[in-house]
């Protein structure tokens, strides 16, 4: 599994949102400039937050983006699924793919099956607001 940027920008957007909102709609080329990523990739990450509803964006004067929720109601796990389609670290895990034929002799399905589910745990005990926090030991993980 390999996080595109696509995936680590939506992460750093939502927490710059989370963290200049307010009571107001930041605008694109502010979180763009503090963000240090290009408006033009930005826009396309927005496009598909707010498609799915993690973020509400207003055109014009005073437009911009802004949080649908609190942060702590995001989790890493689903805005990475969103911006990545999945963390299956093998393509026979990935959702809607057709059933190898060879998963019931594959010795190490039962392996990946565990590193998806670590995986996914791992991330979606993570939310937008433990990212805010600028502790970065908070997040050792040891098996």
């Amino acid at each position: 599994m390999l996080i595109s940027t696509k995936g680590r920008y939506a992460l750093r957007v939502m927490i710059d949102l989370a963290e200049n909102q307010k009571d107001s709609y930041v605008p694109l080329k502010e979180t763009a400039e503090r963000q240090e990523i290009s408006e033009k990739y930005l826009e396309g990450i927005l496009k598909t937050l707010v498609q799915q509803n993690m973020l509400t964006g207003v055109r014009g004067k005073g437009g911009g983006y802004r949080l649908t929720r609190a942060p702590e109601n995001y989790t890493v796990g689903e805005i990475l699924r969103l911006t990545e389609g999945s963390l299956a670290p093998v393509a026979c895990l990935e959702p809607g793919t057709k059933p190898c034929p060879r998963m019931a002799q594959c010795r190490t399905i039962s392996m990946w099956e565990g590193l998806d589910k670590l995986i996914s745990q791992y991330l979606d005990g993570i939310t937008i607001a433990d990212l805010m926090r600028r502790d970065t030991g908070a997040f050792d993980y040891v098996i």
